[in-house]
């Protein structure tokens, strides 16, 4: 079997279904997932789907190093925890390497070593600032 992940599998079965109803061979949505599970070898649909969500390495995984920006301050640090908050979103507690300060005044710090956040996908918080920013955007990818 090809190194392929799920998204890409639908997306061909997407484009074969397409593409044979250009030729006047109209076929189902069902009909072309089963195609391409057997063009990867799996005998079918179910086969392949569960081949692939096995093989997909998990986006998010307790010690996994990470760097971005927390309230516009650069980071690094590991990821402590990870839970799943609806289908969107991760609820992360992350360790800094080094404290981030938090505070853009010159005169006053304020330290934080450790945050717990939720993020989309993309490594996004919906949580934004006065001025609009993330809260946190990790450097994924």
């Amino acid at each position: 079997m090809t190194e392929l992940t799920l998204p890409q599998a639908k997306a061909r079965a997407k484009s074969l279904r397409a593409d044979l109803a250009t030729q006047g061979h109209a076929i189902s949505h069902a009909q072309a997932l089963e195609l391409v599970a057997r063009q990867n070898g799996a005998r079918d649909w179910n086969t392949l789907h569960a081949m692939l969500a096995k093989a997909e390495k998990p986006l998010f995984h307790v010690g996994q190093a990470l760097s971005g920006r927390y309230l516009g301050q650069r980071f690094t640090g590991r990821l402590l925890s990870v839970s799943a908050a609806g289908d969107r979103f991760f609820d992360l507690t992350i360790r800094f390497d080094e404290p981030v300060d938090v505070v853009t005044f010159a005169s006053f710090s304020a330290l934080r070593r450790q945050i717990r956040c939720k993020v989309d996908r993309a490594g996004i918080s919906p949580q934004k600032t006065s001025n609009g920013e993330p809260h946190v955007v990790l450097d994924i990818g």
